[in-house]
């Protein structure tokens, strides 16, 4: 018989075996944290590569530009809100329907030139140029890309929402335009959305791929430049994926300088 008091082997026994669950808990801990810390830098190797993809990509201005996801290649937002006037009746015609006017919307991906049609819809182009010159599209975000059937980039809603405007309305002009007549705005198109006939306001769209549309949107200028940076939008498609919706790039108007002659 062994010395010592009864059960002191089985005690120390147990002692031995909680000794080895110690050791075994303490190392599964550290292996853990190594297993962390390499996870760790793999993220920030991520992020570090993520953050060169991010600025590595300049647009037509040759300014970088943010490609992030929700932002594209559209960094180059000025700082600001859109002042979102309102005005109860639509403006006074100001503007020489005989003269040649042109827009320039400098975006957040670059700038898109535009031919204004004031003979042919002097009342659209009067409401256009009086809303610029009022800085009502500066800072003002594209709200809605059209990816399938209709190829169209929707802007001029300070609110986002899609049914925000200026609080005035005018007629439909120029849709006896032949070159709608056929139910197709061709590529370069700018024409007006609406709500329903005669519910111009603010909101207008660039076609960037002839679209199939009844002709009941007064078009009233042309694209003379951009159409790249249109089409690199429509490339990095909606938000969500689908067929309609917010760009994914963050497409911002600065401002819109109108120049005569």
């Amino acid at each position: 018989m062994s010395s010592g008091s009864p059960g002191s082997g089985d005690e120390q026994n147990t002692a031995r075996r909680a000794r080895i669950e110690e050791l075994r808990a303490a190392e599964k801990a550290k292996a853990k944290r190594r297993r962390t810390a390499v996870i760790a830098s793999v993220a920030a190797a991520a992020v570090v590569a993520a953050g060169l993809i991010t600025w590595a990509v300049t647009d037509s201005s040759g300014s970088k530009s943010n490609s992030a996801a929700g932002s594209g290649f559209c960094g180059n937002v000025s700082p600001g809100d859109p002042n979102g006037k309102q005005w109860k009746t639509a403006p006074a015609m100001s503007i020489d329907t005989a003269a040649a006017y042109s827009a320039t919307l400098k975006t957040s991906c670059g700038d898109i030139g535009i031919k204004l049609d004031a003979k042919a819809a002097p009342t659209t182009v009067n409401s256009f140029v009086f809303l610029a010159q009022q800085e009502y599209f500066n800072h003002v975000k594209c709200h809605r890309l059209t990816t399938s059937g209709i190829y169209v980039l929707q802007c001029g809603d300070p609110t986002g929402s899609g049914s925000g405007g200026p609080g005035y309305s005018f007629a439909d002009e120029n849709l006896k335009d032949p070159a709608i007549q056929g139910g197709t705005y061709p590529a370069g198109t700018v024409a007006m959305a609406n709500s329903g006939p005669n519910t111009n306001g603010s909101q207008f769209f660039l076609v960037y791929q002839a679209s199939q549309l009844s002709p009941a949107y007064t078009p009233f200028g042309t694209i003379t430049s951009g159409m790249d940076i249109l089409a690199h939008i429509a490339k990095d498609g909606t938000g969500t994926g689908g067929a309609d919706g917010a760009p994914k790039d963050s497409v911002v108007i600065n401002s819109v300088p109108v120049t005569k002659g």
